[in-house]
């Protein structure tokens, strides 16, 4: 008889829970992405939380930080959220995962969706992540059109799956993965003129907008463009799809961000918020019409599945957030709330040249700086003048973090933008404490030299303390 196994080190939950910032940091260098760890250490990103609760988040110093990232949309209800966390609460004990059955949850969430959504959207397919919306909505328009061209924006941002990143459009992601999906074709955000020259060959299945591109460094379109843009698509048989999964449930003030213009698209790609900022669920939602066209027959409907999508516990989360969207009023508070955000700002744009621009709508706010060539100094070796020119947003994220407690961070396509997207219960308070936080910032450093410099000499004592 053979003797039994010996277990593998194994580190348990338990231990886990218990790990120093040192161990933590070392396990992410060895068996994760040491690369990312190196980036985050060099302005003290890397710092272990251990609680979060609503717009608040906490280290094992017991030190708060007010969270103005929120998951880059993800936490529109707050951290922990008690009526998501007791809806997954109410769900534990039934089977999670159990194809061969309907589940009462997916039910449920899709009839809810179809109520809350704009236009005709009425049929739902469940996933993990946006970036699996934005794939299955891809093959939506094509299996539903018979054509395969995609259009997309410049600047645009769908995730970096091989689908979604073909309709992303930052060369940086791109040029390492091409050959990409064949047939896409990127068009400038808001020219209306060069999405018709675009559509007009018929050859287009979808186009794919963000209603503000959020990675740009928060782009609004100019007023008009996503109704032209609808009108056009439908001209000439192409699929409008809009991608939600950072503006839907309330964001921009709007329950969904393309209602501004009264757009009601073919295809609507959802995420993030819609776990309540607990459980990872994905979603698309589509017309009667589309959906019979693409996967209405019995040999179609297995076309598209996910293993995962649909998840009871995840369903559960999401009927819990809807509902607490609307009885907390979300989408009000944060239209009111983002102006009052908005206005601070813009005082400050006036008096600080170094504010280049404010712009964004409800709780999605960019706020872009103007980085200023020729900060090279000699006591930092030209690394601040570096770091002004290629992270300027970081520098004032890490002056946020490190001295003032509050998480944000800069645009993946834009490294001259922070974000400003905390939960939408965020309060007043909570504002004036970040306008106060860079009002500080930029009466202290009325050059940028001096911002570069600070973190210089944050990313050297980094540099040495883990010497």
């Amino acid at each position: 008889m053979k003797k039994p196994m010996k277990p593998p080190s194994l580190i348990s939950l338990k231990k886990a829970l218990s790990l120093d910032r040192a161990a933590i940091r070392e396990l992410h260098k060895t068996y994760l992405n040491a690369g990312l760890v190196t980036m985050l250490s060099l302005l003290d990103f890397d710092r272990p939380f251990v609680r979060a609760q609503g717009v608040s988040v906490w280290d094992r110093e017991g030190r708060e930080y007010l969270d103005f990232l929120g998951g880059y949309g993800a936490v529109n209800l707050g951290h922990n959220h008690p009526k998501v966390l007791e809806a997954i609460e109410m769900a534990r004990g039934m089977p999670n995962l159990l194809q061969a059955s309907l589940g009462a949850l997916p039910a449920a969430l899709a009839h809810n969706l179809a109520l809350i959504t704009p236009g005709k959207l009425e049929r739902s397919f469940f996933c993990n992540s946006g970036a699996e919306a934005v794939e299955g909505a891809l093959k939506l328009a094509r299996i539903a059109t018979g054509r395969q061209g995609l259009i997309y924006c410049h600047n645009a941002f769908h995730g970096k799956t091989m689908g979604a990143l073909s309709v992303t459009g930052r060369e940086k992601y791109q040029d390492p993965f091409r050959p990409l999906i064949p047939h896409c074709n990127p068009v400038p955000f808001g020219d209306a003129e060069a999405l018709e020259k675009a559509l007009k060959p018929r050859q287009a299945a979808a186009f794919i907008v963000e209603p503000i591109q959020g990675e740009a460094g928060i782009i609004l379109p100019p007023p008009g463009y996503l109704q032209k843009a609808w009108e056009l698509c439908r001209h000439y048989g192409t699929l409008f799809i809009a991608d939600e999964v950072q503006t839907g449930f309330g964001r921009t003030g709007y329950l969904f961000a393309c209602e501004a213009e009264g757009v009601e698209p073919d295809i609507m790609c959802l995420a993030k918020s819609l776990g309540g900022g607990v459980m990872p669920i994905g979603c698309y939602i589509t017309t009667d019409e589309v959906w019979k066209k693409a996967y209405g027959s019995l040999e179609k409907s297995l076309l598209h599945t996910s293993t995962f999508g649909g998840n009871a516990m995840a369903c559960a989360a999401a009927l819990a957030a809807i509902e607490a969207i609307f009885e907390e009023n979300l989408v009000e508070r944060a239209r009111e709330t983002g102006s009052y955000l908005m206005e601070g700002l813009q005082r400050l744009q006036e008096r600080f040249p170094l504010l280049k621009e404010v712009r964004g709508r409800g709780l999605m706010v960019g706020v872009e700086f103007n980085p200023q060539a020729g900060l090279a100094s000699k006591v930092t070796l030209g690394l601040a003048d570096k770091l002004a020119k290629e992270y300027t947003a970081s520098l004032v994220a890490g002056e946020l973090l490190n001295r003032y407690g509050i998480i944000t961070a800069y645009t993946l396509n834009n490294p001259n933008v922070i974000r400003l997207e905390p939960p939408l219960v965020v309060t007043r308070e909570q504002v004036d404490r970040l306008l106060q936080a860079l009002e500080d910032i930029l009466e202290r450093h009325r050059s940028f030299t001096s911002i570069a410099a600070t973190g210089a000499k944050t990313v050297i004592r980094s540099l040495f303390r883990r010497r």
